[in-house]
């Protein structure tokens, strides 16, 4: 607002005009300030208003995904304990494999006792044999069972943890927000004291949209694990069920073969023994096919050995004689073809190697199984039957 210029009135007497216009500027100046009153007080009330409006909102959201958070937290909890409660059984059942794989191996070290000219491939061998690989498999199975299951519960357990984090933090910021809904312009004495240590507010990187998707990312990961969870369960149940059903079917199995085993040993040795002359003329076979990948190899060396020398020879040429002509380009070619044919022999030739020992290896565990074979009476009736008789199988 400005003022009329009095200076040309110093040192004379009171101007009744000049007083006039002093009085209505000063009348002028009060009425906007007053107006700007009025104006700032309305502005502060809406934005209270405003404030507590958004407060209000923010506890009912806030509200809002503690629920969820709780719900996710109780149902993550509940499938935790039942999982827990589950891997004991699986842990039972792992168990309840040992005392049979001792037996079975036991029934397989008495009968390597017999005889050699008894040492025959019987059904009761291959029963046995398979009844420890089902046992080890079963076993092996449970193992990898309970680790995944420790590991499910692992990734439960941090779910859990992150959900209880976050409903800690909601908790607390529910508080505060509840708090500054309260809050008046009496009732923040007390808090002037730690207010005004900082001037500038705190960097806030949260989006509205961060702050949900935080809550709804760990409720999504914990819904993800709960169903991992309860598919695992489902899964670990029928592994329980099927895996005792098949322990006890090769048991039953076994048991049958060490009751007919005297009319198969003839059959099944003469099988075994058909094997080795098959396998002994491949290994033939594979010697003599190196040789001849051998002699292919050689005479294309000797080829490539030529080419390259007839290149070498024409690079000799006159400088105005050194042309990319028919005879340069087919020697280039015939070089390309020829260390393709030879990289591509001796690549067969490793891998002849490589089939040649598969065969030796093959003919040596024939070998082995032939050897091994050989039965006893005594042993099978006996012995074995006594160890399998007190062998039971149960579903846990």
């Amino acid at each position: 607002m400005s003022f009329p210029d009095h200076s040309s009135l110093l040192g004379v007497g009171p101007d009744l005009k000049n007083i006039e216009v002093m009085l209505n500027h000063s009348e002028l100046f009060r009425a906007e300030c007053k107006g700007l009153i009025q104006e700032t007080d309305k502005a502060w009330r809406r934005m209270q208003n405003d404030d507590q409006k958004r407060l209000d909102q923010r506890v009912r959201d806030i509200q809002f995904l503690i629920k969820e958070l709780q719900l996710k937290l109780e149902e993550v909890i509940l499938e935790t304990d039942a999982l827990m409660t589950l891997q004991s059984s699986v842990v039972k059942a792992l168990e309840g494999t040992k005392e049979p794989l001792r037996v079975t191996v036991l029934c397989l070290e008495e009968r390597m006792k017999r005889f050699p000219a008894e040492r025959v491939e019987d059904e009761v061998e291959r029963e046995l044999l398979k009844e420890q690989e089902v046992l080890k498999g079963v076993a092996s199975l449970l193992e990898r069972t309970v680790e995944q299951m420790s590991e499910q519960i692992r990734l439960n357990r941090s779910a859990k943890y992150h959900l209880e984090k976050d409903l800690k933090e909601k908790s607390e910021a529910q508080h505060i927000d509840n708090s500054c809904v309260v809050m008046t312009t009496h009732s923040i004495g007390n808090l002037q004291l730690s207010t005004t240590k900082s001037t500038s507010l705190p960097s806030l990187t949260v989006t509205p949209k961060q702050w949900e998707n935080i809550s709804d990312i760990n409720i999504a990961k914990a819904e993800h694990q709960k169903t991992n969870s309860e598919s695992m369960r489902a899964l670990v149940q029928s592994v329980l069920e099927q895996t005792a059903a098949d322990m006890q079917k090769q048991f039953q199995a076994t048991t049958t073969a060490f009751q007919t085993h005297i009319q198969e040993i003839k059959s099944a040795k003469s099988q075994m023994e058909e094997k080795l002359p098959e396998i002994l003329s491949e290994i033939f076979s594979q010697e003599r096919l190196r040789e001849d990948l051998q002699v292919a190899i050689t005479e294309n060396e000797h080829s490539l050995n030529l080419a390259n020398t007839r290149l070498a020879m024409r690079l000799q040429r006159p400088g105005k004689e050194q042309c990319y002509d028919l005879a340069q380009a087919q020697l280039l070619t015939e070089i390309q073809h020829l260390t393709s044919h030879i990289k591509k022999l001796r690549e067969e030739t490793t891998q002849s190697q490589e089939q040649q020992r598969a065969l030796v290896r093959c003919k040596l565990r024939t070998e082995e199984d032939v050897d091994m074979k050989a039965s006893s009476l005594y042993i099978d009736e006996v012995i074995c039957t006594q160890l399998r008789e007190p062998v039971r199988i149960h579903t846990f």
